[in-house]
């Protein structure tokens, strides 16, 4: 394959994966016994996939445009794109440990591996920019005060993202089971 070929082929598998993971950021939902603003979606599993076949630039793409699109779309109540930062940097905090941990253990094992780290760094990671960003800013953007952020952080933040974390284990493990020689060919292609 050329390498214009193969730039071209990057740029659509990155387009094709971005409107997949948009299309699934409108399946949003919340849980019942958290904030209603917490929603779960499993837009990040085709970042997560562009992220494992094209490197993680191209998983940063996928995230950055799948917000992009979605603020352009669904709006913000605060009028900033304040949900799609911390949406944005949940993304990112999830896929760039399964990428480095995946990437030195090609396995099954290695991805689950990866992706319970990922959990952990991302609700961890997520609870403390929820506390000392986000919060804040929805707080001032939306002219409401959060009493107790910390509590907001480590008793909604934390285990929502865990459990989100949980749910996105489940879902990239069964995916990648029927996928695996697909991503192990797109990795040979994209990234040797």
């Amino acid at each position: 394959m050329s390498k214009q070929n193969k730039k071209l082929r990057l740029f659509v598998t990155i387009a094709m994966l971005s409107s997949i993971s948009f299309v699934l950021m409108l399946f949003n939902f919340p849980l019942p016994w958290f904030p209603a603003f917490l929603q779960i979606d499993f837009s990040d599993v085709p970042a997560l996939i562009a992220t494992l076949t094209m490197g993680p630039v191209a998983g940063i793409t996928v995230e950055l445009i799948k917000n992009i699109l979605d603020w352009i779309y669904s709006g913000s109540p605060t009028g900033m794109p304040v949900g799609h930062m911390a949406n944005f940097a949940t993304g990112i905090l999830f896929i760039f440990p399964v990428y480095f941990i995946y990437k030195k253990f090609t396995s099954v094992t290695g991805l689950i591996v990866g992706l319970v780290v990922a959990t952990v760094v991302m609700s961890v990671g997520m609870a403390f920019l929820n506390y000392v960003a986000f919060l804040p800013m929805y707080g001032y953007f939306m002219n409401f005060h959060v009493d107790d952020m910390l509590g907001m952080a480590v008793k909604a933040i934390l285990p929502f993202n865990l459990l989100k974390g949980v749910m996105l284990i489940v879902i990239v493990t069964v995916l990648f089971r029927t996928m695996n020689k697909w991503i192990h060919n797109q990795r040979l292609q994209y990234l040797s």
